[in-house]
């Protein structure tokens, strides 16, 4: 199959290369912009089944006049003294004239004595942002123009004012995630780019991946768009950033993969065109499965009941699709035209070198699979067991510099009121039937509701136009968005607060602590149903490309350990040498993403090679000497630029984007460098023939195809 393909896009390379042209083309006009079906709504995504959705139903329909978000003015003395009477009744001016000069967006203004906190120390402003989505670039530029005016109003008042709360932290933020973007974005071209050219010392080979992965995006965000309208799913902000991260990773190997072949046919003897068909036939089967088993790693995301992950995983699908058919037919048909000159100026493609790297290191894993194989194994447990000390964090104000206007003056409102103060945990009291609640009810529930555990303190009851519906926010003592307050709220404060509701009545807790509380509850569900599906699934694709049920079984089982000595790893040095309080809580998931589905490219490249050298009649120890030689430096390239690609995400002065890059480079890192390169060859060589039970895979093909020939390099080890 493989060869037929590969026979006619040499033939055909200019009309496949129209093709995608044309192709590219009808999909940038006729498909809608991806910008039509995304959603920065993240709270969308969890399912209506959660408590926290439905009390954001409740408040949306009861309280149809709150903000999309709020602003919080901190006020405080300017030499820390404890405000004055007098303070306060400026602080009160201060909000008149803000609400006088009608800044676009903002609304309410409230202060006053429950304002003030128990010390003293600060007295807030609370101020409506109204927008029509919580993105809206409306709501920064309220938060700026709110800070230009509070300066002047409290000129000589001996007064500091901040303004504090989420939309003012993105405000504080936005030049340093520009700026880190940007550092990341360059960084990664440079890297690719400089990486490449040091492997093949050729301009043209480097520059290759760039435009054909722009050309593969471009395609891909079209029909992901299409999709999208058709089967109306919605996508996150988010996934034009994962694509491109996607993409970059698994479109670079493929074209490394397909490049390694070329040359080592072209040193062979091989002609260009000759070299490019045995290059297809032989690496298409490996690519193919690769891709394969990512696109079914990206589908069972599908299983979620987070709907992020449920949205994003088609999405992610067509995408390596995409880049599949991009590498079988246009990076082939590209590469037969340039011929030897897609290596150019180098010469060294010519001669394959002596005494390679990867010689001595498969010359010692064919020698002592026993010690290699124990040795790597042993790695790879000991940094899987930090998993057992891992913690979720939430908190992502804390990975952002503490310098600025917003997190100054989220500290000073923390100090002063209770932890909870930006993020209050609201509960709605509702009958359900329509009938009206009585004040006696709404007045024991909040008394009984400011005792619950965790409760620093109650605001005052809020009734709504629906007279069945009134509302309580509670200030916690925790951080509200630490493990200990989202651990409260889902199983101690929600039954306490149910159980308070007075008979007739129901409490339904929502807020953003309880939004996380479902979160997490959702993502812990979804771990445990997508990693085993998952698994299964990858491992029928190995059966399949295989014809095995022994390899596949090991292969499945270093995968998943490969997963967990990646988070492990993160544990140890964030939580660990770091003193964090726990590492990001999407991180899981991210490393699901790219090293299990992504990482599981090196270990089928590594056990096909295995195959074929154990087809042309080696024996298993020389099979995975010869077989590591070859595939080695594919995947160490591959594995190191893919790495190298992450790991620049270390430079970003953000807690969360460097624990994102650490994670996924390290687990890259072992995927190629443990797992692939040493930990599979030596067990499949321990294992011998029985790896490939119950078929023959090992064997020389019964059609009698003769084998390719092997540098004399090759033929002397």
């Amino acid at each position: 199959m493989f060869e037929r393909l590969g026979r006619f896009v040499v033939r055909r390379a200019w009309w496949v290369i129209a093709g995608w042209v044309v192709a590219a083309a009808a999909i940038i006009v006729t498909t809608p912009s991806l910008s039509d079906i995304t959603s920065a709504d993240q709270e969308s995504f969890l399912p209506h089944s959660y408590e926290s959705v439905q009390a954001t139903e409740i408040g949306k329909k009861a309280f149809p006049q709150q903000a999309t978000a709020t602003a919080t003015v901190v006020v405080k003395r300017a030499d820390g003294q404890s405000l004055t009477p007098a303070d306060e009744a400026r602080v009160g001016q201060l909000a008149q004239s803000l609400k006088a000069r009608n800044i676009s967006h903002t609304s309410g203004y409230l202060t006053g004595p429950p304002a003030v906190a128990p010390d003293k120390s600060v007295q807030v402003v609370s101020v409506g942002l109204d927008a029509p989505a919580p993105d809206d670039p409306a709501l920064l530029d309220a938060v700026r123009d709110l800070r230009a005016a509070i300066g002047p109003e409290l000129a000589g008042s001996g007064l500091t004012a901040g303004v504090a709360g989420d939309v003012a932290s993105f405000v504080d933020n936005e030049n340093t995630f520009n700026k880190a973007f940007a550092v990341v974005g360059i960084a990664t071209i440079i890297l690719i780019i400089g990486l490449i050219l040091i492997i093949f010392r050729s301009p043209i080979a480097a520059l290759l991946p760039v435009p054909v992965i722009a050309v593969v995006l471009t395609v891909t965000t079209g029909l992901v768009a299409a999709a999208g309208k058709a089967f109306d799913l919605n996508v996150s902000q988010d996934l034009q950033t994962v694509l491109l991260i996607v993409l970059f990773g698994i479109g670079t190997d493929y074209i490394l993969f397909l490049l390694f072949r070329y040359r080592e046919r072209l040193r062979a003897g091989d002609d260009k065109r000759t070299a490019m068909i045995v290059s297809v036939e032989r690496v298409g089967e490996v690519i193919t499965s690769a891709a394969g088993a990512v696109i079914v790693a990206f589908l069972v995301l599908l299983l979620a009941s987070l709907g992020f992950f449920g949205s994003l995983g088609p999405a992610l699908a067509i995408a390596v699709g995409v880049m599949l058919v991009t590498s079988l037919t246009l990076v082939p048909a590209v590469v037969s035209l340039l011929g030897r000159y897609v290596f150019w100026p180098s010469k060294a493609w010519r001669r394959a070198p002596k005494a390679t790297m990867s010689r001595r290191l498969g010359t010692a894993i064919g020698r002592r699979p026993a010690l290699v194989a124990a040795a790597s194994g042993a790695l790879l447990v000991a940094l899987a067991a930090g998993v057992l000390s891992y913690k979720a964090d939430y908190d992502f104000s804390a990975g952002f510099p503490q310098d600025t206007e917003s997190a100054k003056a989220a500290a000073d409102l923390q100090r002063g009121f209770a932890a909870g103060a930006l993020a209050p945990t609201e509960v709605y009291l509702t009958t359900g039937n329509g009938s009206p609640l009585t004040e006696q009810q709404i007045s024991d529930f909040a008394a009984t509701a400011a005792n619950a555990p965790g409760v620093g303190r109650a605001q005052p009851p809020e009734r709504s136009s629906d007279p069945s519906v009134a509302r309580v926010n509670l200030l916690l003592n925790e951080n509200p968005v630490s493990n200990e307050a989202i651990t409260l709220v889902r199983d101690e404060l929600r039954d306490a607060l149910h159980k308070a509701a007075p008979p007739g009545t129901r409490a339904v807790v929502g807020g953003p602590t309880a939004i996380f509380a479902d979160i997490n509850s959702a993502n812990n569900r979804d771990l445990s149903v997508i990693l085993p599906v998952a698994a299964g699934l990858i491992a029928l694709i190995l059966a399949l490309l295989l014809r095995s049920l022994v390899a596949p079984i090991y292969l499945v089982i270093a995968v998943l350990l490969n997963f967990a000595a990646t988070l492990g790893a993160t544990v140890y040095l964030f939580q660990g040498l770091q003193d964090k309080p726990g590492v990001t809580f999407q991180l899981p998931i991210i490393l699901y993403l790219f090293v299990v589905a992504i990482g599981t490219d090196y270990n089928i490249l590594m056990i096909a090679r295995l195959r074929e050298e154990a087809r042309e009649g080696n024996e298993p120890h020389q099979a995975a000497a010869i077989g590591v030689e070859h595939a080695g430096p594919t995947v160490a390239a591959a594995g190191l630029i893919l790495a190298g690609t992450f790991g620049v995400l270390m430079l970003a002065p953000i807690s969360f984007l460097q624990q994102m890059g650490f994670a996924v480079a390290i687990g890259i890192v072992l995927s190629a460098f443990v797992m692939s390169m040493f930990f599979v060859p030596a067990l499949t060589a321990l294992i011998g023939h029985k790896a490939w039970w119950p078929g023959h895979g090992d064997e020389r093909p019964a059609s009698g195809r003769h084998a390719e020939p092997e540098p004399a390099s090759v033929a002397k080890a």
